[in-house]
């Protein structure tokens, strides 16, 4: 009964499953009504323009290059800000690479993606515990390798879809006729891959977003496998990708927190592995429960023929608040027990961060303006360190240092 009369008045008990979806269509319809006003006239997003200084950095070029570049002519015109600065979009900087790359001292200074032989890295970022920076790994990893010059698709393989949102999609709204990887790796019609891969507004950076259609596959493989028609279910995610090879350097997949098959199906695709860890001990200990559960689950993969062989596998400390003596005492205790598997930058808990996902932004998206320059710089600095870290281990990965 959605309603019960008691004496003295009507109750307010309704039934529960009418309260939620009550609430989850008010929440949606306000999230559309914010970024319309966020991101007017057609609601969708733009990268914002970076200083002189930021470009340069971004290139590995002194500023003193780039303007010498724009006072011969050569490249993109930045536009000049009233005060006489030099403001440059992400696509001029991809311009000035294929630019620079032409009298390189090497191959791949400007350009550091795949070069023949090299195969694609595929980053599964993982973990089962909600807060660990999951999300915010991936959004900001893919993000810094597009700017650096890598081709790289994000896939949001989790149905919660917060990577989706904070690249400017609203899965209620923008995705009501599916659009998802699951769309690729379902068992009945399958379509191609890309056609549900979108470009952003980011250049070299494609999404394939996601959403609650994702937990189909969760649904139907076991139903699959119990009559007989699932075949190899962990080989779907890579047999998909395998149909866009050549497209990019880099996939970057958020995984679900869960280990399903979705997961599961990530994991047997990727080549290099993210284990986000908040180092505080309950963390830690469920941790403890999600790696046992992890191989056990990829034994059960590799017994059916699954080649469970990876380039790497690091962990990532998030939310690291260097002042905390219990989080020092845990990650001293993490580099002693797991030694170079866990990545030498962190990536620091920083308001600026929480700030910009308020706007459904990332920090490389926002303006330096927004935040006290401390703030902000030690953020950026942190993300920068812990990506470029991993930058590294893809060139590695490829045999280049």
């Amino acid at each position: 009964m959605a309603a019960e009369t008691m004496a003295g008045g009507i109750s307010t008990h309704q039934d529960l499953n009418e309260v939620i979806r009550q609430h989850s269509e008010r929440l949606a319809a306000q999230l559309h009504s914010q970024r319309e006003s966020l991101f007017p006239p057609d609601a969708s997003k733009q990268m914002r323009k970076f200083m002189s200084g930021e470009a340069a950095a971004l290139l590995g070029v002194n500023d003193s290059y780039l303007r010498k570049l724009h006072l011969d002519g050569k490249g993109p015109s930045p536009e000049l800000t009233p005060g006489n600065r030099r403001l440059y979009s992400a696509h001029d900087i991809q311009a000035l690479r294929e630019l620079l790359e032409k009298t390189a001292r090497k191959p791949g200074d400007y350009l550091p993606g795949r070069r023949e032989g090299d195969h694609l890295q595929i980053i599964g970022v993982m973990n089962f515990k909600g807060g660990s920076g999951k999300t915010t790994t991936s959004a900001h990893l893919a993000q810094r390798l597009a700017l650096l010059g890598y081709r790289v698709l994000a896939i949001d393989l989790d149905p919660q879809a917060s990577l989706t949102a904070l690249h400017g999609v609203q899965p209620e709204f923008d995705l009501e006729d599916g659009g998802t990887l699951y769309d690729a790796i379902r068992y009945d019609d399958p379509v191609p891959i890309r056609e549900v891969i979108r470009p952003t507004y980011i250049p070299n950076l494609d999404l394939i977003p996601g959403n609650l259609e994702l937990m189909e596959f969760e649904h139907e493989t076991p139903r699959a496998l119990s009559q007989g028609n699932a075949g190899l279910f962990f080989f779907r995610v890579k047999e998909a990708l395998a149909q866009v090879d050549d497209n990019y350097d880099v996939v970057v997949i958020d995984c679900p927190p869960q280990l399903g098959f979705l997961t599961m199906s990530a994991l047997s695709a990727s080549t290099g592995v993210l284990v986000t860890i908040h180092p505080e001990m309950l963390d830690v200990m469920s941790m403890s429960q999600f790696l046992r559960m992890t191989a056990d689950l990829m034994d059960v993969i590799a017994e059916s023929g699954a080649d469970m062989s990876h380039d790497w596998m690091r962990y990532v400390l998030t939310r690291y608040e260097p002042s905390d003596a219990p989080q020092n005492r845990i990650v001293a205790f993490l580099r002693t027990m797991y030694g170079e598997t866990v990545l030498n930058a962190p990536m620091l808990k920083s308001t600026a961060i929480s700030d910009a996902g308020l706007t459904k932004q990332t920090l490389y998206e926002v303006e330096r303006s927004a935040f006290t320059r401390s703030t902000y710089d030690r953020a950026v600095e942190s993300l920068n360190a812990l990506n470029d870290e991993i930058a590294d281990l893809i060139q590695k990965t490829w045999g280049r240092s």
